[in-house]
């Protein structure tokens, strides 16, 4: 991709790119340098201030030589002549990156273009020097405010002087003609060029992310030691009971629906509602409980208007899993899991609970949970949290997640919610 697709003169610079621009008189720097909207805010804010110098000049200029024709004139000689300095590099400058030249050519014109408004700011600067040395000093001497001539210069510092005049000249040129915003400039092409490839090493980072994600999901939508198990279980109970085998298939289909993405749209590995994720949570539970002869009891439970709401995919099963595993499944007896989500101000709030053996040493820091977390904080950053703790008692545990809930991000009726 080219500068000229992504480096636009007319919109202000990414953040991460700008430097400055956050007060009022310096909001044009917001703009790349050499732009037209760039041009046009420096041209105001460095009018705006010669306009008061030059107020303050021919003011004190006609009150000295008691002339206020004299005094105005002054005063306009020094506008023109400032304004011309400061604006006219920057001027053909803009005029040479408008060009939409290669960037080298471009860096080598708007060079040339600052050195010709240094030639001109020289040109502007006797130019109103002239008319002041001509009439100005003129009126200042029949005031009395002036000698008529200039006192003699000791031929030896003659020289010195005028060497050092000349470089005085050359730096107000230079840093008031542009030399500053040139500088800013090449620094905002360095910036630029930085942040251009650190958005491309993100733009392919995420899709590495992505393509791990789509594979990750692949793989545990049907993780294969749950599927043999379950299917060993039903061939167990093919002869000793067929009417629970056949609702163990059942069970197993119905998880194997929901469960399964419709793989010809990739998007749909990365995106659900919570809708289709209650959805997978049930049919695990009912598949489980089948599994486990009856001793586990569920519930899941949610409002019919927050289903309809964005979820990602995997977390909420994950947390199901983790419950049964380590919660219902080591522990004799009944257990029961619940699945709740809920409103709490203007967050979602996802809760597992379950009644099994409670929390051990570690528990917290599995993979599983891991993923939860790691997931969490690639979709949400610090907008989600995630907890894990048990309940009074010792038995069972909750593991809540809250999220932002937005609504922009519903989706559409139909969408199997």
């Amino acid at each position: 991709m080219s500068d000229a697709e992504t480096y636009s003169l007319s919109r202000p610079l990414p953040a991460e790119v700008l430097v400055g621009g956050n007060t009022v008189w310096s909001r044009y720097h917001r703009y790349p340098v050499f732009s037209g909207p760039w041009l046009r805010g420096r041209s105001l804010l460095f009018g705006l201030v010669i306009a008061g110098f030059s107020l303050v000049v021919s003011f004190g200029t006609a009150v000295t030589v008691r002339d206020w024709g004299i005094g105005a004139l002054a005063g306009a000689h020094l506008f023109v002549a400032f304004f011309l300095m400061a604006t006219t590099g920057p001027a053909l400058a803009t005029m040479a990156r408008h060009r939409g030249w290669p960037v080298r050519r471009e860096r080598v014109f708007v060079v040339l273009a600052v050195l010709a408004g240094m030639v001109a700011s020289f040109f502007a600067d006797q130019w109103a020097s002239t008319y002041v040395e001509g009439e100005v000093r003129q009126a200042l001497v029949e005031a009395g405010a002036a000698m008529s001539k200039d006192p003699e210069i000791d031929p030896a510092f003659k020289t010195p002087a005028m060497l050092v005049n000349i470089v005085v000249l050359v730096v107000i040129y230079g840093l008031f003609g542009g030399g500053l915003a040139l500088r800013a400039y090449f620094s905002e092409h360095r910036r630029w060029t930085a942040d251009r490839r650190q958005r491309q090493l993100l733009a392919l980072r995420a899709q590495k992310q992505q393509a791990d994600l789509r594979l990750g999901l692949l793989q545990a939508q049907v993780e294969p030691h749950f599927l043999f198990n379950t299917l060993a279980s039903v061939r167990a109970l093919v002869r000793q009971d067929p009417a629970q085998a056949e609702a163990t298939l059942d069970a197993l289909v119905a998880h194997l629906r929901a469960t399964i993405p419709k793989l010809r749209d990739g998007d749909s590995l990365l995106h659900s509602t919570l809708g289709q994720q209650l959805d997978i949570c049930a049919s695990y539970l009912e598949l489980m409980r089948l599994r486990m002869g009856g001793r586990l009891s569920y519930a899941v439970e949610a409002e019919p208007a927050l289903r309809r709401h964005a979820f990602p995919p995997l977390l909420l099963i994950m947390l199901v899993e983790n419950a049964i595993k380590h919660g219902i499944e080591p522990q004799p007896g009944p257990g029961r899991v619940e699945v709740r989500a809920s409103l709490r101000g203007e967050r979602l709030v996802l809760s597992v609970v379950d009644d099994g053996a409670g929390l051990k040493p570690g528990l917290g820091s599995g993979v599983g949970l891991a993923n939860v977390r790691e997931q969490l904080v690639t979709r949400f950053g610090d907008q989600a949290t995630f907890s894990l703790r048990g309940l009074a008692g010792g038995r069972g545990a909750v593991a809540e997640i809250t999220l932002p809930l937005d609504t922009s991000i519903m989706s559409k009726p139909g969408g199997g919610a």
